[in-house]
C-alpha cells in the first residue's frame, strides 16, 4: 500500500504527497471577494508542504453563503484574486483547489465569534433557499421552498463558478454536497419532504446531486479531478446512512467524480456523534471498498503516525486535515520528519536554515 508521502494521481494532476488542507471557512471576504488574508493563509499551507491545499467553500450565489462574510466565486470580479492565490499555491509545489457551495437553508447567519444565529433583512441578511420549507434550527432564518425554476438556476450557477474556477487557475474542484447546506438537504429525508421528483424516494432525493455533478464535468476539463464531499450519515435515526452514501457514490462516479471526501453530520443540532480521533475514517474505507472510488479520510487526524496507518491501511487515497493546519501550518514537513521521511519534505529555500 502507498504511504502517506507517495504521489496521488487523478487523471492528469498528480498531488507530490496524500496530505490535503480541508476546506475551511475563514469568514473574512466582503461581497465575496478573498483578499490577503486567504493568501496569506493558503499560501503558507503551501509553503508548508501540504500536497492539496484547498480554499474554503466559495458560494456559487450571493444567497448561498452561510454568512455575509463568505468567499464567493458567483461573479467574474472574484476570480482576479482567487487567480493569484491559486499561482502562488502551485508555485510553492502544492496543487490549488477550490470548494463551491451553497449554503441553502443554514444561509443568511451571522459569523460564528457573533453567535451564528439567523440574520433578518435589516441586519443585512437575505431569504434562504432549501428543497423544503423547514428552517435549520429555531434560530435560523425559515428558506423558501425551491422551485424547479430554482433548482436549474442554482445549478447554472454551479456550472457558472465551476468555468470561474478553471479560469482562476485551480486544478481540482470539489462540490459541497455535505454538511447540511444544500445538496445535503436534497439528500436527506429530514429535510427534503417535497412531493415532486426532486423528493421521496431515493432516486429522487439524489437527483440534484447527481444532475449538479453531471452539469459541471460537462464543463470541467476531462484532464482535471472533481471531487465532492459528503456527510456520509446525519447521525440520526431516519436520516441519511452510511449505505445510502455508498449508493450515491456509486452514482457519482459513474457522472465523473473522482474522489470523495467523506465527512458527516451537520443537517441537524444536537446529533449525537461519536467525536473521536478517525472518527470518520470507517466511511471513507467503506466507501473506497464498496463504491470502488477513491476517498480522503477527514476528522480529528493530528498525528503523523494516525495519518500514515490510514493511508498504509486503505482506509483512504488521502487525509485532509483542518484544524491541525490551523495549529500547524508546517505540519506536512513535521510529519515526515516524525515518519523518517526526511527527503519527503518540500522545504523552501528561504527556510532552509532552518531545516
Amino acid at each position: 500500500m502507498p504511504s502517506l508521502f507517495d504521489p496521488l494521481s487523478l487523471r492528469s494532476v498528480t498531488l507530490p504527497n496524500r496530505i490535503g488542507v480541508s476546506p475551511m471557512c475563514e469568514y473574512s471576504s466582503q461581497d465575496g471577494f478573498a483578499g490577503d488574508w486567504h493568501l496569506v493563509h493558503l499560501g503558507s499551507r503551501a509553503v508548508g508542504g501540504a500536497g492539496l491545499v484547498m480554499t474554503e467553500a466559495a458560494a456559487v450565489e450571493d444567497r448561498g453563503r452561510i454568512t455575509p462574510a463568505d468567499l464567493g466565486i458567483w461573479k467574474d470580479a472574484h476570480v482576479e484574486m482567487l487567480a493569484r492565490i491559486a499561482r502562488f499555491v502551485e508555485a510553492h509545489g502544492a496543487v490549488p483547489g477550490v470548494q463551491l457551495a451553497h449554503a441553502g437553508r443554514k444561509a443568511s447567519s451571522a459569523v460564528p465569534w457573533e453567535g451564528g444565529r439567523g440574520l433578518s433583512p435589516q441586519e443585512g441578511g437575505w431569504e434562504p433557499l432549501a428543497p423544503s420549507a423547514l428552517p435549520f434550527s429555531a434560530e435560523a432564518v425559515l428558506p423558501r421552498e425551491m422551485t424547479e425554476g430554482d433548482i436549474r438556476t442554482v445549478q447554472e450557477a454551479f456550472v457558472a463558478a465551476a468555468r470561474r474556477a478553471l479560469g482562476a487557475g485551480f486544478r481540482v474542484v470539489e462540490l459541497h454536497f455535505a454538511h447540511g447546506y444544500l445538496a445535503h438537504s436534497f439528500l436527506s429525508p429530514l429535510s427534503n419532504h417535497r412531493q415532486d421528483q426532486y423528493g421521496g424516494t431515493f432516486e429522487n432525493r439524489t437527483r440534484f446531486a447527481l444532475e449538479t455533478v453531471r452539469a459541471v464535468r460537462a464543463v470541467w476539463p476531462e484532464r482535471l479531478p472533481l471531487l465532492a464531499r459528503l456527510s456520509c450519515s446525519d447521525w440520526v435515526v431516519g436520516g441519511w446512512t452510511a449505505e445510502d452514501s455508498v449508493a450515491l457514490s456509486r452514482g457519482l462516479k459513474a457522472e465523473g467524480v473522482d474522489l470523495l471526501d467523506c465527512s458527516s453530520g451537520g443537517l441537524v443540532p444536537g446529533a449525537s456523534i461519536p467525536v473521536g480521533p478517525g472518527y470518520q475514517v470507517p466511511f471513507a474505507r467503506q466507501i473506497r471498498a464498496e463504491a470502488g472510488v477513491a476517498t480522503a479520510a477527514v476528522g480529528m487526524l493530528t498525528d503523523a503516525a494516525q495519518a500514515d496507518a490510514v493511508v498504509r491501511g486503505g482506509g483512504a487515497d488521502l487525509v485532509l486535515l483542518a484544524r491541525e493546519m490551523l495549529r500547524d501550518p508546517y505540519w506536512p514537513l513535521h510529519a515526515a520528519q516524525a515518519l523518517g521521511q526526511p527527503g519527503a519534505r518540500r522545504i523552501p529555500k528561504q527556510y532552509l536554515r532552518a531545516f
